[in-house]
């Protein structure tokens, strides 16, 4: 496996696999939500008064909150603002395993405070061996213990996770190493409903949600495990709070595969940061001569979902962020030594340029070994034709297939009825609903209903999945390095399910083997630096991995 910015070593297995796989038929995807039970419709307050937060929609995130080995989803809801009505409840739909999903909101009690939520994130921070959940939103967060009962405690307030300001995505990282979780916290404007000024022409039926250039941001959090159930705010101390910031996605990966997990934070209108960890307990905002704070035009750019992946197979982890309509969904190559560079056009990706790409992921839909992208849309202004007839409120979404040698296609016409649907995307996660091998997508949709797209053929290709049980390190093993090698090419993977826009993914990592019945090998780093080494892993199988195994 390549170390360096050379040739990819997905170039070879991309054509050998495209050319094998061309006269297959094509993976479908089909909107399955109101099918399977997940009658989820969510509650922006749209108003006349054009409240900012009425545009944000809502993140989503799997999470299988009662270890029966079928992943659950939980969806972020919103509230009637200008109307002070308070929201109609977050959403849990537990997998009942047999293809259905089942409303358990009240029973687990995870329906929130009435107040206005945005994002979702999940982890097991105290190391119990269940899944927690932290929702941030606007002038409100809440912190669910899970009690290992199919119930949630709110312990926002004894955690020390609680603050004030609009909160957008989150993730839980073990920075500094001790094997428990910290948790960095997005903060988006400095924005008071009461107070909110009139944008757009004054002119009936023209009144816009206005710019965030006209407002403030607010510094992001890093809250720091205390081992004990609550966290110490520590973002100053890391250097990880920059008031230029306006926040709105987050995600975490080793850059330059140190051992050390760092941070890239998209912002609105502004440059983006990208957090280096210095390995002592701080952060080094790198962004200018790492090259990924603006686009290849050295313009800032409307960032929303951010994802750290190696799309090109040459072992170092690249950055992919999706932007605003007439900005291009960027994708910054990492050439090594802290450097990346803008190859937006060189991959392909100018379709993306008329739409509003909120939530985003980067996974392997096709099992073919190589990682393609998928992209949410949905503009933030419902009357965006009145000012620009190019542009429309409701988009269809994106994917783009990996086709090797660093390059993608847009196969979104041909991907399913599931991207003819126009809706009002936000957040995006990926998952496997029914533990069949292909990873699902689900949407949440601004002001709108949920939607659920399942793969349908992705499984046609062999498979393996990680299931990471930590010992000294987290107890999901968040943050491990994975190396899988079939048919002569290694694949890099990192275990982390954040990224996206305000939501989460799969705990488990999915890792697509093309026509290879078998891993040759399969190598996984656990965060705290111990290795495991496999030989001949059969295909199509979801593997346990125990850090107690591991040296």
């Amino acid at each position: 496996m390549s170390k360096g910015p050379g040739i990819p070593a997905s170039l070879l297995l991309g054509f050998a696999l495209s050319c094998a796989t061309s006269s297959e038929p094509r993976v479908q995807f089909v909107n399955v939500a109101r099918e399977l039970g997940m009658a989820f419709k969510h509650e922006n307050g749209a108003s006349k008064e054009k409240l900012m937060p009425e545009t944000f929609g809502s993140g989503v995130a799997f999470i299988d909150y009662d270890n029966d080995g079928f992943t659950d989803i939980f969806f972020a809801n919103g509230a009637d603002l200008a109307h002070g009505k308070p929201s109609p409840g977050n959403a849990l739909f537990r997998n009942l395993g047999n293809g259905k999903f089942e409303d358990i909101t009240g029973k687990a009690g995870v329906a929130g405070n009435g107040m206005f939520a945005t994002g979702a994130t999940v982890a097991d921070y105290d190391n119990d061996g269940y899944l927690d959940l932290f929702v941030t939103g606007y002038n409100s967060r809440q912190l669910f213990h899970n009690n290992g009962d199919g119930t949630f405690t709110d312990v926002t307030a004894r955690a020390g996770v609680s603050g004030a300001g609009w909160s957008s995505s989150a993730a839980w990282l073990d920075y500094d190493r001790d094997g428990f979780l910290d948790l960095f916290v997005v903060r988006y404007l400095d924005y008071d409903i009461k107070n909110a000024p009139y944008c757009g022409y004054k002119q009936e039926g023209y009144r816009m949600y206005c710019d965030p250039q006209q407002f403030d941001g607010v510094p992001a959090q890093l809250f720091h495990n205390n081992r004990d159930g609550s966290f110490t705010d520590v973002s100053v101390k890391a250097g990880v709070s920059n008031r230029a910031g306006k926040g709105l996605g987050v995600a975490v990966g080793d850059i330059d595969l140190d051992g050390w997990p760092d941070i890239f934070v998209t912002n609105d209108g502004v440059r983006n940061f990208l957090y280096h960890n210095k390995r002592d307990g701080a952060f080094q905002d790198i962004t200018y001569t790492a090259g990924t704070g603006f686009d290849t035009n050295g313009k800032a750019m409307a960032g929303m979902a951010v994802e750290i992946a190696d799309f090109d197979g040459d072992g170092l982890p690249d950055v992919f962020l999706t932007a605003f309509s007439r900005e291009y969904n960027t994708l910054f190559r990492n050439l090594g030594k802290l450097i990346f560079k803008d190859v937006t056009i060189q991959a392909g990706l100018e379709s993306g340029f008329l739409t509003l790409a909120f939530g985003s992921k980067l996974f392997d839909y096709d099992s073919d070994g190589d990682l393609d992208i998928f992209c949410s849309n949905g503009h933030v202004t419902d009357n965006v034709e009145l000012y620009d007839p190019q542009l429309a409120y409701k988009q269809s979404d994106l994917l783009y297939e990996n086709i090797g040698g660093g390059r993608f296609k847009d196969v979104s016409a041909e991907s399913g009825p599931a991207f003819r649907i126009k809706h009002v995307g936000r957040g995006a996660a990926v998952g496997d609903i029914d533990n069949d091998g292909d990873l699902d997508i689900v949407i949440a949709d601004c002001g709108g209903t949920a939607m659920l797209y399942r793969n349908e053929g992705g499984n046609r290709n062999h498979w393996l999945a990680i299931k990471a049980r930590g010992r000294e390190s987290n107890r999901f093993g968040l943050g491990s390095k994975v190396r899988v090698t079939a048919g002569g090419v290694t694949q890099y993977r990192e275990i982390n399910p954040y990224g996206s826009y305000l939501s989460t993914s799969d705990m488990r990592l999915y890792v697509g083997l093309g026509k290879e019945e078998a891993a040759a090998r399969l190598e996984i780093e656990w965060p705290l630096g111990k290795k495991q080494t496999l030989e001949n892993v059969k295909a199509d199988q979801i593997l346990e991995l125990d850090e107690a195994n591991a040296r």
